[in-house]
């Protein structure tokens, strides 16, 4: 299977009828890969994984040096689908000079002093790095949608807030992230998609094994009785925000070495695909590089 064919299988264009339930979080291969055996396909992924963050390292070297574009990457889920782990693996043979993570918790009092998009905005990657959004500007559609009582905290002028409240939200975002897209930041959105089944069996490893102890909130089981609620958050917002210019990609997630394999596929090719290059030095740059030369030799 080429490339961008398989690409293709995980995002979700603007006219797609789109339903999660459409998309198994198992997905391990299609069937021809699947004939190759589970061993021998997790060897050949982790070849793969090795490959492209080594096409990843150079094309980031390339961005930063061009100082043109940059790239944000947006990483949403379910607890416990793996978005500190992939984002970990994906992102290993990255300079740290030239990426940024954050991770955005409950608002503070100044950021609730201003719109939804605000705190978002301050952190966004400047031309020529890399941004890593570890949950972002979408919360605001997905745990806000799930539990309503936090508008009040938002300082909201008074009216209903229903369906049309919501659509607006979507519009506000696709808005923002076309503006940004025209002004040069390639933005690549990541569901990673994990099944209930698969939730559970990573809470219950997170209490059973004292090194992950420290991983468990008892808010995760909490807000996983609103599961439901959820996946109809996630299908929403998704559904709403895809846009040709700057789709979604559903990621299996009930087997990691599948999601970070896929995850960095989808980024290695898409930032090739900006089609960079090495700057090319102007005829009076290279004469200063010649002279400096000439005179570190002559010392």
């Amino acid at each position: 299977m080429k490339v961008k064919e398989g690409i293709q299988l995980f995002r979700i264009d603007p006219d797609e009828d789109f339903h999660l339930r459409d998309h198994d979080p198992g997905w391990a291969g299609t069937k021809e890969m699947r004939e190759l055996g589970e061993d021998e396909l997790k060897d050949r992924a982790k070849q793969i994984l090795q490959n492209r963050l080594a096409e990843l390292a150079d094309a980031q070297e390339v961005l930063y040096a061009n100082d043109i574009y940059s790239v944000l990457l947006i990483f949403q889920a379910m607890d416990a689908a793996g978005k500190d782990g992939t984002i970990k693996h994906v992102m290993s043979g990255v300079n740290p000079q030239g990426c940024q993570v954050f991770s955005f918790k409950k608002p503070s009092d100044e950021e609730l002093d201003h719109d939804f998009l605000w705190r978002y905005q301050r952190n966004l990657p400047e031309r020529g790095r890399i941004g890593i959004f570890n949950r972002s500007y979408y919360e605001d559609v997905l745990v806000v949608k799930v539990h309503p009582e936090l508008l009040e905290r938002q300082k909201l002028p008074a009216g209903e807030k229903g369906d049309r409240f919501w659509k607006h939200r979507y519009q506000s975002i696709n808005d923002f992230e076309r503006h940004l897209a025209r002004n040069g930041t390639l933005i690549l959105k990541f569901f990673l998609n994990v099944s209930k089944d698969e939730q559970k069996k990573r809470f219950l490893e997170r209490l059973t094994n004292p090194e992950k102890h420290w991983k468990f909130s008892e808010a995760d089981v909490a807000e996983r009785e609103h599961w439901d609620d959820y996946q109809s958050a996630f299908e929403d917002a998704i559904r709403e925000t895809t846009t040709g210019s700057v789709p979604w990609y559903v990621i299996p997630a009930d087997h990691k070495w599948v999601t970070r394999t896929l995850v960095a596929i989808i980024i290695a090719e898409k930032v090739r695909e900006l089609g960079l290059a090495h700057p090319v030095l102007t005829e009076e740059q290279s004469a200063r590089l010649a002279d400096a030369r000439k005179r570190l030799e002559g010392e």
